[in-house]
């Protein structure tokens, strides 16, 4: 029989190198960590322990597992089995499947050891808790946002502050550790302490002791919107790189919409959390205005984000499950938008047709990109290439980790004057310039800015560029080719083609340009 390998909990189908690969899963996975695509036919970004106790081979005390590889396929269904949920995906590019592993006994033991590389579950060695710095392997910036409505009265607002005092405690806060503030929502959103106010479990205990009950509309939606805007800003405390955390607390169902208050915080990388507290009966759901209202909230609607307890009494046993998801930050899927997770490179057409006023045109076109986007050493990144016949590399991703030098680069960029041979400056991009970051977690775009006939084929090194995981947008100004544009450009072309007769139009398609990218982005994470 083929020898078994040990995985961990983690790994994917995609993870796996054979046709048929015979594998060990350890026991005791968390099941909420779990990412799941399809039923019986799971896509390959699925874990493949997750796939195997959804699809009954094994349990949750792990075993061998047969995996084998399949082709990608359309819309994998969405299915409740075992204790998992699995999620819809609309296409991926291979599947698998699983079935019960001969079990090789000699490799049980691996098997077995590599549990220990489950996620922490707040049992830290002792060594690592120096008071002050807290829990530092928990990474998160988190705002409780506390139902404060008539729904909850006053009894029950008080059950919900020793909830939150004893998550706060489990947490670990420290100057290291987990840094937490507290929002009531009523019927206007009131933020009680930042992040910056408290580094100790002791003060942030006593701040919530000390919180009193507004009463009010239940207007979750606005106070989670106002959270998203409001609460991280760096000046509050929110700290770089750290996940943004917003822990909604709902008793009964919202007063107000939550879609909206969702989506803008996605937007600004907040991962959506909600605790709801005695879900509304059958009898009172005619009252509820939106019944799937924690679909629309949470992060992404995969059963990792939406937390139930029955009732306020007896919440002890509902704390450390909930803090090892505030601190398993691999699992933050909305940390990471289009603002801060993307590789922007710039191909700019020096040509002598351009002309030096001109040029200055598109250097303000490329700043004002540029600005939109979070750009720091852990953040987004931009680099820029000039072309006429001969490319010359302005600065690539790595010279400039701030916005304000990435921009003072932009402007101290000289105009070359010469011919264009654009198919030439794309092959010279994607080797030089995005080579050294292909496997880094951005996503990569190219925009490629050109007024005129390119006098090589640039067919080719676009469609290389593509096969090479780069989005490539076009802009044409004045006797650009829209052929050529059309064939530099990804599908579908008419969204990544852009085109103007004047060099001052340039500035009316910086919105569209931003907004591309982050559809892709988007696009490219579902």
């Amino acid at each position: 029989s083929l020898a078994s390998t040990a995985i961990t909990c983690f790994t994917r189908g995609l993870d796996l190198r054979k046709g048929t690969e015979d594998v060990l899963c350890p026991a005791n996975c968390p099941l909420w960590q779990f990412y799941v695509f399809g039923d019986g036919v799971y896509a390959s970004l699925s874990s493949v322990c997750g796939a195997a106790i959804h699809r009954g081979v094994i349990t949750n005390a792990g075993g061998a597992v047969r995996v084998q590889t399949l082709p990608g396929q359309e819309n994998y269904p969405a299915v409740n089995a075992n204790g998992i949920q699995s999620q819809v995906l609309s296409r991926w590019a291979s599947s698998f499947s699983v079935t019960a592993g001969t079990k090789n006994t000699a490799l049980e033991s691996v098997g077995r050891s590599v549990s220990t590389a489950r996620p922490s579950t707040g049992k830290r060695p002792k060594k690592t808790l120096d008071k002050k710095a807290g829990n530092k392997d928990c990474k998160a910036d988190i705002a409780f946002l506390i139902d404060g409505s008539y729904n909850i009265g006053q009894r029950r607002f008080n059950l919900q502050k020793n909830f939150v005092g004893k998550v706060a405690v489990m947490l670990g806060i420290g100057t290291e550790g987990p840094h937490v503030g507290v929002v009531q929502a009523s019927e206007h959103p009131k933020i009680e302490f930042y992040l910056k106010n408290f580094t100790a479990a002791k003060e942030v205990l006593f701040a919530i002791k000390e919180l009193g009950f507004r009463g009010g509309n239940s207007n979750t939606g606005k106070a989670l919107k106002h959270t998203a805007q409001k609460f991280f800003s760096v000046e509050n405390g929110a700290r770089k790189g750290i996940p943004k955390i917003i822990v909604v607390f709902l008793d009964g169902w919202p007063s107000d919409d939550l879609e909206e208050a969702g989506i803008v915080a996605r937007e600004f990388g907040v991962n959506v959390f909600i605790v709801s507290v005695a879900k509304p009966t059958t009898e009172e759901l005619g009252m509820v205005q939106d019944i799937g209202f924690v679909d629309k909230a949470v992060c992404r609607n995969n059963g990792f984000f939406s937390y139930q307890m029955p009732t306020w009494f007896g919440t002890t046993k509902y704390v450390k499950p909930l803090v090892q998801k505030l601190c398993s930050h691999e699992q933050m899927l909305c940390s990471k938008t289009c603002y801060n997770s993307v590789n922007i490179g710039f191909l700019i057409d020096g040509s002598s047709s351009v002309g030096e006023s001109n040029f200055r045109l598109i250097l303000e076109f490329v700043s004002n990109v540029a600005k939109a986007f979070e750009i720091s050493d852990i953040g987004s990144k931009v680099a820029a290439v000039q072309f006429t016949y001969d490319q010359r590399t302005e600065f690539s991703f790595t010279d400039h980790v701030t916005k304000e030098k990435v921009l003072s680069a932009i402007r101290n960029i000289r105009y070359m004057s010469g011919g264009t041979a654009t198919g030439d400056a794309i092959s010279f991009t994607t080797r030089n310039v995005f080579g050294p970051v292909k496997d880094g977690p951005n996503k990569n775009f190219l925009i490629v800015l050109t007024d005129g006939q390119s006098y090589d084929d640039v067919r080719g090194p676009a469609a290389a560029a593509q096969k090479a995981g780069i989005t490539v947008f076009s802009v044409g100004v004045a006797w650009a080719p829209l052929d050529d544009l059309k064939d530099m450009a990804s599908e579908p072309r008419e969204s990544h083609t852009f085109f103007t007769r004047e060099f001052t139009g340039l500035e009316q398609m910086v919105p569209d340009i931003i907004r591309g990218i982050c559809k892709d982005f988007l696009d490219s994470k579902q």
